[in-house]
């Protein structure tokens, strides 16, 4: 009787296979644990001192410690969305989505108080988004 071998060519479903994040999924870990602590920054400053932005007149105007409270809440949500995605967990993936989103509609609406910082942030909440919907049954989980 021939022997068979026991190690074929492994694929992304091998239970040998490494557990590395690789690719979009990486770099949506990498950008929510960024923006994350970015916004919580932003956040505080907004809390501790309201003379840190200022903004004529707006549709959108909150007092800024409103504001500071609400980016320093959406950046903690950054953050465990993005120990979520790196954990592999199954709630992780939609929370980074939803919490990106949400993020990108809040720095919309803060562009007349800091332009330059929310254009970026925005630019960088597509991309997460971008990252974590490019998700592919065959290579598990989108890892």
């Amino acid at each position: 009787m021939a022997a068979m071998p026991n190690k074929g060519p492994r694929g992304p479903e091998s239970p040998d296979s490494s557990e590395v994040i690789t690719g979009p999924t990486l770099f949506a870990v990498v950008t929510l644990l960024v923006s994350g602590p970015l916004s919580i920054l932003l956040g505080a400053s907004g809390i501790a001192n309201d003379t840190v932005f200022a903004s004529s007149r707006y549709a959108y105007r909150f007092d800024l410690t409103a504001w500071g409270w609400l980016h320093l809440v959406i950046g903690v949500a950054l953050v465990v969305a993005g120990l979520g995605v790196a954990a592999g967990t199954t709630w992780g993936r939609g929370a980074g989505i939803a919490v990106a989103a949400i993020s990108l509609i809040t720095q919309f609406m803060f562009i007349p108080y800091y332009p330059a910082w929310s254009i970026i942030v925005m630019a960088l909440d597509l991309l997460i988004v971008w990252s974590l919907t490019r998700f592919s049954p065959t290579t598990r989980a989108g890892r």
